[in-house]
C-alpha cells in the first residue's frame, strides 16, 4: 500500500491564468471568486482536498504582476510570495500557447523560492489542433527544472486527475495537514464579502474602478436560520460612487440579489443582504485600510 501524502501547494502565476479556477476544479466545490478580470484575486485562498493517497493544501495567490506600485499591490505580490516561501510544492500555471514578461517575472521568482516547482499549461481546450501543443512545452521545459509539465483545461476539468496525481508523487509523505473533510480555512464572513465583490466585478466589467473593495460590518444568524449580512462597498473616489448605485440604485440591487443568490446556494441557507456604498480616498495606498481589509 502506498505511503499517505500531503503538503502545501502554492498555485502561482501573473494574473489570469486560471489559478483560482484551478483550484475551485480540484476541490469540486467554488472557493475562491472568478472573474475574467486580472487581479480579482487579492488574497492567500486555502483549499483542501483529499483522496485515499493523500491531502493537498492548495493556496490560490494573487497573480504575481509588474505595473503600478500602489500599496495595494505591493500586498498582493508581498502575499503570493509568502504562500510560495511556505511551499512544499509551487505549481506554476502558464496559459498555453502565450509567454509574456509577467510571466518570465513570475517563474523567475518561483525558481529562487528554491522550492520544487511543476509547470500547468491551462486553457488547453481553446488550441486546435492539439499537436499545436508540443513547440510550446519543449520551450517550457527549457526554461527551468520543473519535476512535471501537466497539459490541463481547468474550465473543463480535463486532465486534473493526471495533475493530482502528478501533485502527490511529489509531496513528502506525512499525516493530515487538516482535519479529514475540511475544505477551507477561510470562514462565511470572508466567503461572502469575497463573493459580493465578484459579482461587482461581474456587473461592472470595465466600468468597475480598481480601488473597489467590500467590507462585512455585520454577520448574524436570525432565530428562524437566515444569516443577516451588513457590507460597505468602499470605492475611492465620490465620482465613482454612482457608477456602482446606477441610476434609481437598480445596479446595486442586481449585484446584491446576485450575491445573495449564489450564497444561498453555496451554503444553504437564506441570506439578507444590506449593501452601501461609501467613499475612502486612496485606500489603495492606505496601509492601516490594507490591514482592515486583510489585504496581507
Amino acid at each position: 500500500m502506498s505511503a499517505f501524502r500531503s503538503g502545501f501547494v502554492a498555485l502561482v502565476g501573473r494574473p489570469n491564468v486560471g489559478k483560482s479556477t484551478l483550484l475551485n476544479a480540484m476541490l469540486g466545490q467554488k472557493v475562491s471568486i472568478v472573474t475574467s478580470r486580472p487581479q480579482t484575486t487579492r488574497h492567500r485562498v486555502l483549499g483542501i482536498s483529499e483522496s485515499a493517497a493523500g491531502q493537498i493544501a492548495f493556496v490560490d495567490t494573487p497573480g504575481m504582476h509588474q505595473g503600478p506600485k500602489r500599496a495595494l499591490n505591493r500586498a498582493m505580490n508581498r502575499a503570493a510570495g509568502a504562500a510560495l516561501g511556505d511551499a512544499d510544492l509551487a505549481v506554476y500555471i502558464v496559459e498555453a500557447l502565450k509567454w509574456t514578461d509577467e510571466d518570465a517575472m513570475a517563474l523567475e521568482r518561483v525558481v529562487q523560492s528554491e522550492r520544487p516547482v511543476m509547470a500547468v499549461i491551462n486553457k488547453v481546450d481553446r488550441v486546435h489542433p492539439r499537436e499545436r501543443l508540443l513547440p510550446y512545452i519543449a520551450r517550457l521545459a527549457e526554461r527551468a527544472p520543473f519535476v512535471a509539465i501537466v497539459p490541463v483545461s481547468a474550465l473543463r476539468a480535463d486532465n486534473l486527475e493526471a495533475l493530482r496525481t502528478a501533485i502527490l508523487a511529489a509531496l513528502p509523505e506525512g499525516e493530515r495537514l487538516y482535519p479529514a473533510g475540511q475544505l477551507t480555512d477561510r470562514g462565511e464572513r470572508f466567503r461572502t464579502a469575497e463573493l459580493i465583490r465578484e459579482k461587482l466585478t461581474l456587473e461592472l466589467v470595465e466600468e468597475l474602478p480598481y480601488g473597489i473593495a467590500v467590507e462585512v460590518e455585520n454577520y448574524a444568524e436570525t432565530d428562524d436560520g437566515r444569516v443577516e449580512v451588513q457590507a460597505v462597498i468602499w470605492v475611492d473616489r465620490e465620482g465613482q460612487k454612482p457608477i456602482v448605485i446606477g441610476a434609481g440604485g437598480e445596479r446595486l440591487k442586481r449585484i446584491g440579489r446576485a450575491a445573495r443568490l449564489e450564497l444561498n446556494h453555496l451554503f444553504g441557507r437564506r441570506y439578507h443582504l444590506t449593501l452601501w456604498v461609501k467613499v475612502r480616498a486612496n485606500w489603495a495606498d492606505d496601509a492601516r485600510a490594507l490591514r482592515q481589509l486583510e489585504v496581507e
